[in-house]
């Protein structure tokens, strides 16, 4: 079981020894923007600074696509993943795909 305290974007985990690595793993999900959300940023917009509709729709998709991730990692039997990564696509527009990924490893405390 992945314990998220040991999900890093290095290569390494400080204290820990990596003895298996099982490979890529990754979580997608693919999220759209409403009506309502649009007219409610773009009334944002209008006024500038921060726009929280999309800031939340944004954190939302990356945390479904970490979630995904790490049952991912689950069931492929790592306790660790590292290397981890987002990135995101418009599919088509107001549709984008985020995807988590890392490698996933068994690692045990040194």
């Amino acid at each position: 079981m992945v314990d998220t305290s040991l999900i890093t974007t290095a290569n390494t985990l400080e204290g820990y020894r990596i003895t298996k690595q099982i490979g890529i793993i990754r979580g997608i999900t693919v999220r759209s923007r409403s009506v309502l959300g649009n007219l409610a940023g773009g009334l944002q917009s209008v006024f500038g600074g921060e726009l929280s509709v999309f800031v939340d729709l944004c954190e939302k998709a990356r945390e479904d696509a970490f979630y995904h991730m790490v049952q991912h990692a689950n069931a492929a039997g790592a306790n660790a993943i590292i290397c981890m990564r987002y990135d995101a696509n418009e599919v088509m527009q107001g549709i984008t795909e985020v995807l988590a990924y890392g490698t996933a490893v068994v690692v045990e405390k040194i």
